[in-house]
């Protein structure tokens, strides 16, 4: 019997109506940007299996990294204790962190990360002695699926069922050039009614709205003003993390730095999971107190588990190393001239692009999950590359490892897609 079979009689799988799916592809082995399922046939993974493998899967380096730790030291409980992969990681990852970031704080996952930054900024004023119970995010956003993420998010389709029992929260636009004056206004006018505790936002590109890229400007207008009244600012990085627009981080082409970062998804270069929290020290110094009740009491069995410190450790020396950083260009550079091809297409409606994210839109109304977009889904699959439309959304985010003739393989088969619709 093939595993496909085998998987049916056990597993629930994420994000999958089984009614409608009850078939799940198994994958035999992965390489650099190939995945090869049990019967041998090979995927481009155009989307770096959900933006985590940036450096390739199972890069050498990361497996010796984490081969050499598991001979060393595997695991042990992180309060009361430390070791050198956590200590280590967490120098290197300040040095490229945005520069006001100094505190780390270990955890599971990238929804986790958001949660404990929620929890990081109720409690700071809480410490305070101030009365803040109120968050803010934007329309559209998607920050994980735990009960305070899913607060913060704004994707119904994956929250309807849950809405009764979320924190409160209040919504705002994404700033475009021409609304920027309106959303302050209106931050303005929530916090008046409802003091802000904190303002959770995915920097430059939300990526589970269908890869929708936001004003630099304006956010940067936003996130000053919310310090001005002292609402702490969250970038929710697990997706724009570690290189993918261009810079190490997407907060990093923001004036304003935010006061708490989201870290996750690449962070382990798909090793492991683990999640960080990172944040400034006046964050952090709002939870030192001689009462134990002001510490920060959120902790994960596996946090800041070595063998994640030692694949985490080794992906930020892929990241900063010159032959990444020449991909990341040469990457940024194809998808620049893929654009100026593919956008006049007539079944194309619009294209964008950060960094190494690019994205279209069909000219198609279609919904996120019908049978339009398992159509695109298929056919993709059918020729040999692994891409996850969002809705009318076809949008590329491939490891940076990947070749020009694989890179053009996508290309290519987007474009026959787009012919055979």
């Amino acid at each position: 019997m093939s595993l496909q079979e085998r998987d049916k009689k056990h597993i629930w799988h994420p994000l999958t109506q089984h009614q409608l799916h009850p078939e799940q592809l198994a994958i035999a082995k992965a390489e650099g940007c190939i995945l090869t399922d049990e019967t041998g046939k090979t995927y481009i993974d155009g989307i770096s299996s959900w933006y985590t493998c940036m450096y390739g899967h199972c890069n050498p380096h990361i497996i010796d990294a984490v081969h050499a730790q598991m001979k060393q030291l595997d695991q042990v409980v992180f309060s009361g204790f430390t070791h050198q992969p956590a200590v280590e990681l967490s120098e290197a990852l300040i040095d490229i962190l945005p520069k006001n970031q100094n505190k780390l704080f270990f955890s599971d996952n990238g929804s986790t990360t958001v949660e404990i930054g929620i929890k990081m900024a109720l409690q700071y004023h809480f410490n305070k002695g101030e009365k803040r119970n109120v968050m803010l995010a934007f329309e559209g956003g998607f920050h994980g699926d735990t009960f305070g993420a899913m607060s913060v998010s704004g994707l119904s389709v994956y929250n309807g069922p849950f809405e009764d029992f979320f924190i409160d929260v209040k919504r705002i636009p994404t700033p475009q050039s021409e609304n920027v004056d309106d959303i302050i206004k209106l931050i303005q006018s929530i916090n008046t009614d409802s003091n802000i505790a904190g303002f959770v936002y995915e920097p430059l590109v939300q990526g589970a709205a269908a890869m929708q890229m936001n004003n630099s400007k304006g956010l940067n207008n936003i996130l000053d003003y919310c310090q001005s009244q002292n609402i702490l600012t969250i970038a929710d990085e697990v997706m724009t993390g570690f290189g993918k627009t261009g810079t190490y981080f997407a907060s990093q082409q923001i004036d304003t730095l935010p006061d708490i970062i989201c870290l996750s998804k690449s962070l382990t270069a798909g090793m492991v999971p683990m999640g960080i929290t990172a944040c400034t020290q006046k964050v952090y110094d709002a939870f030192l107190s001689h009462d134990i009740s002001k510490g920060l009491f959120h902790g994960h069995t596996y946090s800041a588990n070595p063998l994640a410190c030692a694949a985490a450790l080794a992906g930020i020396k892929q990241l900063t190393s010159q032959g990444i950083q020449d991909n990341i260009k040469r990457i940024i550079n194809a998808h620049t001239i893929f654009d100026q091809h593919i956008s006049k297409h007539p079944k194309v409606k619009s294209t964008r692009q950060t960094g190494v994210i690019f994205a279209l839109d069909l000219n198609i109304e279609m919904s996120r999950y019908g049978d339009l977009r398992d159509k695109l889904f298929n056919y993709f699959m059918a020729h040999g590359v692994f891409l996850r439309p969002l809705g009318n959304t076809i949008y590329i985010l491939a490891p940076f490892v990947i070749s020009e003739t694989q890179l053009q393989n996508i290309y290519d088969t987007i474009e026959g897609c787009l012919n055979h619709l």
